[in-house]
């Protein structure tokens, strides 16, 4: 008996297929979740604490409580392998942070931050007895994946999915990143869902896996940084990078 042609699947078939097989654990594209380790780094540490907010609270607090429960939804996902770097909070160096994935051999890294602003653009007030500064002018997230990754396509695929995600949550992004001033000037490479490509991140271009910078939010806005601190906002923005992963474990590519 002759062999007959086999039809190929249609596209959203294919994709369909995937999420599923994702979801039930089950290999695909290279990606197993069950064996997958994804490497959890809460950006700087107690002492040395990275931006201050609008209140006056260290970025490090954001950035800790949320990679909790970034660990958590991963975990939830049916990524039982996902671990936090430096949990005790040791103040490790970017490198060093990559260097703890790497030797751990991570199959992702996932770095939380909470963003600032340029010191032209703060406004100071007094409360309480205290000067606080501030700047209202930028809100939302934004994401880093650097081209001197050794896996610079799949940083980008990843940093592309969780825009997506971070934008079905409705929530929006910031540009100022983009400004050509001193300090920014970081290339918008996806202007729909907030990419953006920074070689110098020495966390991203120093892992030997797939690796985005995720800055949750602007902490130095005063609107925004009462939301982040939110159990909403923290649940979203977790929610939204599990679900990513689930989509770049199963192999979609935006």
């Amino acid at each position: 008996m002759p062999l007959r042609r086999l039809t190929p699947l249609p596209r959203l078939l294919l994709i369909l297929l995937a999420v599923v097989l994702a979801e039930s654990g089950i290999l695909w594209a290279g990606c197993l979740p069950a064996t997958l380790g994804i490497a959890v780094d809460a950006g700087h540490g107690p002492r040395l604490p990275g931006a201050t907010s609008a209140s006056g609270v260290a970025e490090y607090r954001f950035n800790d409580r949320l990679a909790g429960n970034v660990v958590a939804a991963l975990r939830a996902a049916g990524f039982p392998k996902a671990f936090r770097i430096d949990p005790t909070g040791l103040d490790l160096s970017p490198a060093g942070r990559a260097k703890q994935a790497n030797a751990a051999k991570a199959g992702l890294l996932i770095s939380i931050h909470h963003d600032s602003a340029q010191p032209q653009f703060f406004t100071s007030h007094t409360e309480n007895g205290k000067t606080m500064r501030f700047c209202d002018l930028f809100a939302g997230y934004s994401i880093f994946y650097s081209g001197r990754n050794r896996h610079p396509d799949d940083s980008l695929a990843l940093a592309r999915l969780i825009g997506r995600q971070m934008r079905r949550e409705g929530l929006p992004f910031t540009r100022h990143h983009a400004a050509d001033i001193p300090g920014e000037r970081r290339p918008l490479v996806d202007d729909q869902v907030g990419v953006y490509r920074y070689d110098g991140l020495a966390v991203l271009h120093a892992a030997a896996m797939p690796a985005v910078l995720v800055e949750a939010g602007v902490i130095v806005n005063r609107a925004e940084e009462t939301a982040l601190a939110g159990e909403e906002r923290q649940t979203q923005t977790a929610r939204a990078i599990a679900r990513a992963v689930v989509n770049w474990c199963a192999g979609l590519r935006p």
